[in-house]
């Protein structure tokens, strides 16, 4: 600690020009400084001043030395901060973005619980299934199902998201069920608009190759909610992550096909901006988003 103690009023010094001025900011005497900087010289076997009675300046071994403590100084501090904010108590507002049918059916039962959790905090919850930026919308973090595009933030796995195809009972009664992804060409297949080949669905094989198929059908939507519906009423088949449709396997009222054939899965996750430090209330919200989803989520536990 000496040698730390010797550095910082080194530092100081360098920065202000003045002895003076560098122990009134350290709240120590003259002295006491002019007494650590001369130690640093010794055990150095360099002088890091050049001092007359008007002036104070580095010697060239001085400026060399300066960039290095200061730079040793801010990782100290750093680190001292970060360890202050791992034992903060998370509080304030924290602005969410995350899609409409995943926020309904399961952040929204469970933000009473964080809140609940974190008597300090508030959500501000923004719902729409449209790509945002972060950073220029205000947004601490987004909860995004699917591929990660934006390699300028930072993600975290919360949970995966296994898809199936599924229809009605009434509809596979009336139409016949699928053997393999080629019969999907002969069935009225409902798609999500917001995929980039939303008319392509795409499966790996039993011997592990992956199968794509163009398909077609009456009705493209961009919310998960109106394709659970429209497959419910018999309109079609859909593939759809487990977490919309998980319940109404269980019930009975859509029935799974193509089993054998696994679609290409996608995973749910929290992403946020870089940032030196993260805030405790953003790691307190996606810590609970881990912990209540995966990694076995239980919209899968029940089918």
């Amino acid at each position: 600690m000496d040698r730390l103690d010797s550095m910082e009023a080194f530092v100081r010094v360098a920065e202000s020009k003045s002895f003076s001025e560098a122990a009134r900011r350290l709240n120590l005497s003259k002295s006491v400084i002019s007494r650590q900087v001369s130690g640093l010289e010794a055990d150095l076997g360099a002088r890091l001043f050049h001092r007359t009675t008007r002036s104070l300046t580095l010697t060239e071994v001085g400026t060399a030395y300066l960039e290095r403590c200061q730079r040793i100084l801010a990782d100290i501090e750093e680190a001292n901060l970060s360890v202050s904010n791992l034992q903060a108590a998370p509080r304030g507002k924290l602005k969410v973005n995350a899609p409409v049918t995943f926020a309904i059916q399961h952040l929204a039962p469970a933000l009473p619980d964080f809140l609940s959790r974190y008597p300090e905090m508030e959500i501000d919850l923004a719902l729409n299934d449209r790509f945002v930026n972060l950073v220029e919308e205000g947004f601490d973090l987004a909860i995004r199902i699917g591929k990660l595009d934006d390699s300028s933030l930072i993600a975290r796995f919360l949970a995966p998201a296994r898809r199936v195809v599924v229809g009605s009972p009434d509809y596979l009664a009336r139409r016949g069920t699928p053997q393999t992804p080629d019969d999907l060409t002969q069935h009225c297949c409902l798609s999500y608009s917001n995929l980039s080949v939303a008319d392509e669905w795409s499966f790996n094989s039993p011997d592990g190759k992956r199968w794509p198929v163009e398909v077609k059908g009456r009705l493209r939507v961009n919310n998960g909610d109106v394709l659970r519906q429209a497959t419910l009423s018999g309109l079609g088949l859909t593939m759809a992550p487990t977490f919309i449709v998980g319940a109404d396997l269980q019930a009975g009222t859509l029935v799974q096909v193509l089993e054998q054939y696994v679609p290409q899965n996608i995973g749910i996750h929290a992403v946020y901006p870089h940032a030196r430090h993260l805030s405790p209330k953003v790691r307190a919200f996606v810590d609970f988003l881990a912990e209540r989803f995966g990694p076995r989520p239980y919209w899968d536990l029940v089918m």
